[in-house]
């Protein structure tokens, strides 16, 4: 059968179950002659009789029942199911994936889903930790996290964090035994834990700066990891200097568990943005993401 006949169907089950073409036509919004000539073209393309008509009722035949009872139910399920997608218009759901970098997936992104997330329960969000400045277009990311001044042009970028600085910190244990560098060239005599970078293999040079004069230090040392985490439990456990993220490290120097140093010379670096092709704002539940980690100062 066309599908342009599914309204002749809705009319029939509508009149089977009234018993009544007048409660039916109502029901439907048309004029009882409409509703009686669609359902006399819908008998004639089948070859049956569906209804029994009299002066005071309106009953299925044998024919009109089995139909009523096969086709009827289905049609409750396609109302029930355009039902819950109106639903889901107020109430947004999706899976959303995002790609950021450790740090930043813990002090940024966590402490707001951890509030977001109960608000909305049909909302999933996939985090995948990478320290890789990958293309989320091609990888199917739905957006990603990067520091403000290494996100591409063609982006759109939304600031969810106040600017990085860096901290270049160690164990008092490890300045026991040397002493504390004045100025990042000292570096060179010290030992201190790298950290490798994925996107294109190599260490991460150290950026310094101060009175507008800007400096890269790559250092040595025993250890390397291509993480924070890490780094910072070598740097507690003496084995040298980090520099990692200041937040990483602030309640451990007040702890006295780490000590600062070339604090003047530690920059501040534009915080972190969340970057998405601009097509992708049209989904309800990534629009009130990205609202929900913007950075309002």
């Amino acid at each position: 059968m066309a599908r342009e006949n599914f309204n002749d169907l809705i009319a029939f089950i509508s009149v089977a179950r009234e018993g009544s073409f007048t409660r039916a036509a109502a029901q439907l919004g048309v004029s009882q002659s409409a509703l009686s000539h669609t359902i006399r073209g819908l008998e004639t393309r089948l070859g049956l009789r569906l209804l029994t008509r009299t002066t005071r009722s309106v009953s299925p035949t044998d024919a009109g029942e089995r139909l009523l009872a096969t086709v009827g139910p289905r049609f409750d399920e396609i109302e029930l199911e355009l039902a819950a997608l109106t639903e889901l218009r107020d109430k947004p759901a999706g899976n959303i994936r995002l790609s950021a970098a450790d740090h930043a997936a813990s002090t940024v992104l966590w402490p707001r889903l951890e509030n977001f997330l109960p608000e909305y329960p049909d909302i999933k969000v996939e985090i995948t930790v990478s320290y890789g400045l990958i293309d989320i277009v091609a990888e199917r990311y739905d957006a990603g996290v990067r520091l403000g001044d290494q996100v591409a042009k063609d982006m759109i970028a939304v600031r969810i964090a106040p600017d990085l600085r860096m901290a270049a910190v160690a164990s008092p244990a490890y300045f026991a035994h040397h002493a504390p560098p004045s100025a990042p060239h000292e570096l060179a005599t010290h030992h201190c834990i790298n950290l490798r970078l994925p996107t294109y293999g190599g260490l991460y040079a150290w950026e310094f700066a101060k009175d507008g004069h800007e400096l890269n230090v790559r250092v040595q040392g025993q250890l390397v990891f291509n993480s924070s985490p890490p780094i910072l439990r070598a740097a507690l456990a003496g084995f040298g200097i980090a520099y990692i993220p200041e937040d990483m490290a602030r309640e451990h120097i007040a702890q006295g568990r780490l000590q600062r140093v070339l604090e003047e010379w530690c920059p501040a670096f534009p915080g972190y943005h969340l970057y998405y092709p601009s097509r992708r704002l049209s989904s309800p539940a990534f629009a009130l993401l990205v609202d929900a980690l913007r950075y309002r100062g």
